[in-house]
């Protein structure tokens, strides 16, 4: 499994921290917020250049993510890195 060597970037979102993408990988990372600030990391597999291109442009990130990647853990398996 991949181990926290992508790069992460901070968005705007009231439930997640950061996201970061390995296209070699097609490994999505998402950090998410706790109430201490940054809290858990977590690697989504099967996620295309172009999915992360959809999902950093989106209007609203924690939305896209609770509509597109949260209910599709059969397309994009999680494992929690940090």
């Amino acid at each position: 499994m991949t181990t926290n060597t992508i790069p992460l970037t901070e968005v705007e979102s009231s439930q997640i921290h950061a996201i970061g993408h390995c296209p070699e990988t097609n490994v999505l990372a998402i950090q998410f917020k706790s109430k201490a600030g940054a809290g858990s990391i977590y690697h989504y597999s099967n996620f295309t250049p172009e999915q992360f291109a959809e999902f950093q442009g989106a209007e609203s990130i924690g939305a896209h993510f609770g509509k597109v990647i949260k209910p599709a853990g059969d397309v994009f398996p999680f494992v929690k890195v940090s």
